[in-house]
């Protein structure tokens, strides 16, 4: 090396595959870790208080966009988190004022399985719309398109940016042309402002990026082209750079050390790779390296697993299940005393998959062919068992199948699922009408949570929410005070915080002492 050369200048020169690096376009990075990183790794629990704990700093950092809210975030805080998730939103929008919030919509069902009326899916993107989002897009897992065109028009009516998902997946079905031509359908159906290629099961690889990258951007001209996948075979990383100089526009990225392993590719590793090829990365590394700092602490206090990169898995190529379904599958198996045929299960999966023309593996298909799996396999006999989901899914429920089901197997799932499931799906009737009647105190908010989750459960979260918050939430903070003082009350610390908690610890005699 000459003395007078710097490594500076030698990354400035050559890139990280040999390529030449010279000066190159911006790259932008929309930010997955308050919405998909804690839903992979954390099951979804982070809570309001986390994210408004952190907002200050994503609020600086220069994301694009900043992914916040899908259906399960909503369902997990309402069930079991027993949070009003729109307070969420809308704590969120007033911690961070400058960040473009995003919200992804699942095609007509939401956050339930079956489709829900028209009224409450127009109401839902107006609601999202009027409590701070400004970007929201929708997928669906057939890429039925006229599934989601109503509700991506309603919100670019009301001001919205809006992206439609290409949903991936491998199949014979799941070609090239296909992705292309669905991405097309969603600019003309719904003039999308960008389309997402949305990889939820971690499935491409750098060979076929090569093909459908350029495919996909020659389609859809100055439009965005983002991509959005999971480090569930290892090379969601190496695919992210080499989309990038095929022509991709913008990657979904999370905050290690939520990311990698099931979440998305470390934001830290991609921003660092990214300028060393000679892209420009418009983030703040310190505000980054703050935000790491505050997830590693939240993970430390509350015993939450952390991502680590995974090695390459060709067996998750065949069944292609999402990463929290295996081990509900282990827990299922082991129950009925099956668990040494967890491996015949996965095969099942990729069988039945086929033979249902090849659904994508994201919810709720992935837990529809799942469960169809685990009852062949516990019964002995195929299809014998058939859930209400796989009935109305090869009827059409859902939306038109990508290749046709045999003749036999159809007739199969008709006898053996319930008859009063009707052979053509009637149209859902308006059920907002019938809410406000039976809520009439109750504002949108909660008439939206109610169109989806039955029973008691909204009552159920607000009634803790009223009453300040569930059992764990209040113990938690004082727990946190305990461990702090024993931590710190050698040090003569005066202060010690714990959530929204604080004490003041002053050592010394005190003068009124005895």
């Amino acid at each position: 090396m000459n003395s007078t050369t710097s490594p500076e200048s030698i990354t400035s020169v050559m890139s990280l595959g040999g390529r030449p690096a010279n000066s190159r376009r911006e790259i932008k990075i929309i930010d997955t870790t308050l919405r998909d990183a804690h839903q992979s790794l954390w099951a979804t629990r982070m809570r309001t208080e986390h994210i408004v704990s952190m907002a200050g700093d994503f609020d600086k950092v220069g994301f694009e966009q900043v992914d916040l809210m899908a259906p399960i975030q909503f369902d997990v805080a309402v069930r079991y988190l027993k949070e009003d998730p729109w307070e969420r939103v809308r704590l969120a929008h007033q911690s961070a004022p400058n960040t473009r919030f995003r919200a992804l919509i699942r095609s007509k069902n939401i956050a339930a399985f079956d489709f829900l009326a028209d009224d409450v899916i127009e109401a839902w993107v107006e609601n999202l719309y009027a409590n701070g989002f400004r970007v929201i897009g929708s997928f669906d897992g057939l890429n039925d398109i006229d599934n989601i065109a109503p509700g991506l028009i309603r919100a670019k009516q009301l001001g919205a940016s809006t992206f439609g998902a290409v949903s991936f997946s491998e199949s014979p079905v799941h070609t090239d042309e296909l992705f292309v031509a669905k991405a097309l359908e969603l600019i003309e159906k719904a003039d999308v402002d960008a389309i997402m290629l949305k990889d939820a099961a971690g499935l491409l690889t750098p060979d076929r990026i090569r093909t459908l990258v350029p495919a996909l951007k020659a389609a859809i001209g100055d439009r965005s082209l983002e991509l959005h996948s999971h480090c569930l075979t290892g090379l969601a990383p190496l695919v992210y750079v080499e989309a990038v100089e095929l022509g991709c526009d913008a990657l979904h990225t999370s905050i290690a050390p939520l990311a990698n392993g099931a979440a998305q590719p470390a934001t830290q590793d991609i921003v660092r790779d990214l300028r060393a090829l000679g892209y420009k990365v418009n983030v703040d590394d310190e505000r980054i390296e703050t935000i790491s700092k505050q997830l590693s602490a939240i993970a430390e206090a509350e015993d939450k697993p952390v991502g680590h990169p995974v090695a390459y898995n060709g067996l998750h190529f065949m069944h292609q299940l999402p990463g929290g379904m295996l081990s509900n599958f282990h827990s299922q198996l082991a129950t009925a005393g099956l668990s040494h045929r967890f491996d015949e299960l996965l095969h099942e999966v990729a069988r039945v998959r086929s033979e249902l023309a090849f659904p994508i593996m994201i919810t709720p298909f992935a837990q529809f062919v799942g469960t169809q799996a685990v009852m062949n396999v516990i019964s002995g006999e195929r299809y014998s068992i058939v859930p209400n989901e796989i009935k109305k899914y090869v009827l059409g429920y859902y939306g038109k199948l990508l290749a046709p089901i045999e003749p036999a197997l159809m007739e199969r799932i008709i006898a053996n699922g319930a008859s009063n499931i009707a052979l053509e799906p009637a149209p859902t009737a308006p059920m907002l009408p019938d809410l406000r009647e039976r809520h009439p105190d109750e504002g949108i908010d909660f008439l939206l949570l109610r169109a989806m989750f039955a029973g008691s459960q909204v009552d159920e979260m607000k009634k803790t929410v009223q009453a300040g918050g569930n059992a764990e939430e209040i113990h938690r903070p004082f727990l946190g005070l305990i461990k702090a003082l024993h931590e710190k009350s050698a040090t003569g610390t005066k202060t010690l915080k714990a959530g929204h908690l604080q004490i003041s610890i002053e050592k010394g005699k005190s003068e009124n002492a005895a």
